[in-house]
This record gives structure tokens, C-alpha cells and sequence, in this order.
């Protein structure tokens, strides 16, 4: 007999047909509002990153013993509730480490080029009567990173390439070259580009806010691919739209999949779905870690990719 599972999040079909392949899989929402007393005995939990799994559904499944997130951020979920019971919580790191750390660069030089504009300049004509307005050089500029992780780091290589000038600024110096800044207030001050790479969860939520936005300003620029949750999205789009902050590149929002509404007709503001690590290898390898820690878990074995203590 096939192990049950329980389901709360939308995952890639190519994940979803090998768990309906290996599992019994049973569908819920994330908030529990639809489990009935046959999922007492389910013992394994699947989410995504963006899933809460609140304290309150964890109290509802007495047998349950991991929580599988599909995607290396997983604040989420109540790991402290977790552990109290002794569940395991898993993740899916690295393997999406280079995407993320693409996707930045790419969002960091798309908005200092204007490439969404200047695709619309293009297709419309309005090219006839004159060139398009210049743009922000890249090269040579001051970047930021908020987070100097995996993904962090991983970033920071890749503007070297583009001989910017790199500092960071996360909870402890690391022993690197580029120097380091106390306070993300203090880095903004210091930079043109800032770059959030940095979980979410109370200790980062609205790190950057208005403050924040002031000290880049008016020539800054701020990209995100960390966490919606740690910029004031409401700030962010008063300041885009009074020119007090020069553009914004987003991947990920306060309230997905709904960006504010702020944010939506300015012309200095480019967003992308939550799609950093959405390419076919990697999500193939982030389906392969979560069908891998589900089988370590049935087998007893260590799990390949637990949360940090």
C-alpha cells in the first residue's frame, strides 16, 4: 500500500505526477479548512515556498512527521511548532543558487537599461520620430546585497564580472573581501544598486522601508529576489512614483500573486512572477530533492536536505 501524503500548494506537473505515481497524494488547503478526520494518520506534508504552514494545521495532524517544502525559502512554515513535536522540515537549496543569482543580474540590468520601455518603443512606432532616452550605465557601479547567502554570494560573483563595486551587509561579517556594512540603512547610503537576497520571517520583515528608499535615492536602484516581505511594497511604490528612487526590478511580493497596485502602470518599475529558479533543470532538480527527502523519510535514512537549526 502506497504512503499517504498531504498536498497544500501548487506544484510543477512533473513533481505531481511521480508523487501520485509513489504516494497516495490527498489535496488541502493550506489553511486545513478541508481535511477531515481519514487525514489523522497522514504522516508527510508537501509545500512550496511560498506556503504557510501555520501552527494551527500542524496541531491538526497528530501522526505527521516532515514537511517537505518545495523551495529553498520556507519562513513560512512554523519550524518552532515543527520541532516542538519533533517534525522534520525540509527544503531544496542549491540547486536553484544559480538561477536566482542569473535572474538578479538579469532584473538588475533590465531595469538600469530600461528593456521593458524600450521593447514597447520598439514595437510601437514610436522610434520614427526620435531615439529612445538614454539609460543607466551598469558597469563600474556600486551594488549592494542584502544577504550574503548562497544566493547572495553567488550574486556578488556575477557583478564582478561586470566590475562593479560590491558591499554587503547580513548578520555577521564573512570572511570575504568586499566590506561589510552594519546596518542595511548605512549600505544603502554607500550603493546605486541594492540587492535583496535575504529570507523573509519577522526578523527581516520591511528591513526595507522608507528609510531605506530615502538613503538610496532618487539615482537608486533596488532589486529583489530574496523575500516580498522584507521591502514596504506601499513605500517603495510612493517613492518610484514621486522620483524619489530611480527604478525597481521584483521578483517576489508582499501579497502574491498581487503585486500593489502602486507598481503596476510606472514605467520605472519592472516585475517578473516569482520566477528567479523557473527554468526546466532546475525545477526538474528541486522536484528531484523533494521526491528525495520524502523517500529518506519513508526509509528512515537521513534526509538529504534539512532546515538549519
Amino acid at each position: 500500500m502506497k504512503s499517504r501524503i498531504l498536498k497544500i500548494a501548487r506544484l510543477p506537473a512533473m513533481l505531481d505526477e511521480q508523487l501520485h505515481a509513489r504516494y497516495t497524494v490527498i489535496d488541502a488547503a493550506e489553511d486545513g479548512r478541508d481535511l477531515s478526520p481519514a487525514t489523522a494518520d497522514i504522516r508527510a506534508l508537501v509545500a512550496n515556498g511560498e506556503s504557510t504552514v501555520r501552527r494551527e494545521l500542524i496541531a491538526r495532524l497528530p501522526a505527521l512527521e516532515v514537511i517537505v517544502v518545495f523551495g529553498v525559502g520556507y519562513d513560512g512554515v512554523d519550524v518552532a511548532a515543527a520541532r516542538e513535536r519533533g517534525i522534520s522540515v525540509t527544503h531544496t537549496p542549491d540547486v536553484l543558487t544559480d538561477d536566482v543569482a542569473d535572474f538578479a543580474m538579469t532584473l538588475l540590468l533590465g531595469i538600469a537599461r530600461n528593456t521593458r520601455v524600450a521593447d514597447r518603443f520598439a514595437r510601437s512606432g514610436a522610434w520614427v520620430d526620435g531615439p529612445f532616452p538614454f539609460t543607466r550605465k551598469v558597469s563600474g557601479a556600486r551594488l549592494g546585497i542584502i544577504g550574503l547567502g548562497r544566493i547572495g554570494s553567488a550574486i556578488a560573483r556575477r557583478a564582478a564580472g561586470f566590475e562593479m563595486t560590491i558591499a554587503y551587509t547580513g548578520r555577521q561579517p564573512q570572511d570575504v573581501a568586499w566590506p561589510y556594512y552594519p546596518s542595511v540603512l548605512e549600505l544603502a547610503t554607500a550603493v546605486d544598486f541594492l540587492v535583496v537576497a535575504v529570507g523573509g520571517g519577522a526578523s527581516t520583515h520591511h528591513l526595507v522601508d522608507a528609510e531605506v528608499l530615502a538613503a538610496l535615492g532618487k539615482e537608486g536602484y533596488l532589486i529583489n529576489v530574496g523575500r516580498g516581505s522584507v521591502v514596504d511594497e506601499a513605500a517603495l511604490a510612493q517613492a518610484l512614483a514621486e522620483g524619489r528612487l530611480a527604478g525597481a526590478a521584483l521578483d517576489v511580493f508582499e501579497n502574491e500573486p498581487r503585486p500593489h497596485p502602486g507598481l503596476l502602470e510606472l514605467d520605472n518599475v519592472l516585475l517578473a512572477p516569482h520566477s528567479a529558479s523557473g527554468t526546466w533543470s532546475t525545477r526538474r532538480a528541486m522536484s528531484n530533492l523533494v521526491l528525495a527527502n520524502l523517500a529518506a523519510w519513508a526509509e528512515g535514512t537521513p534526509l538529504p536536505t534539512p532546515v538549519p537549526d
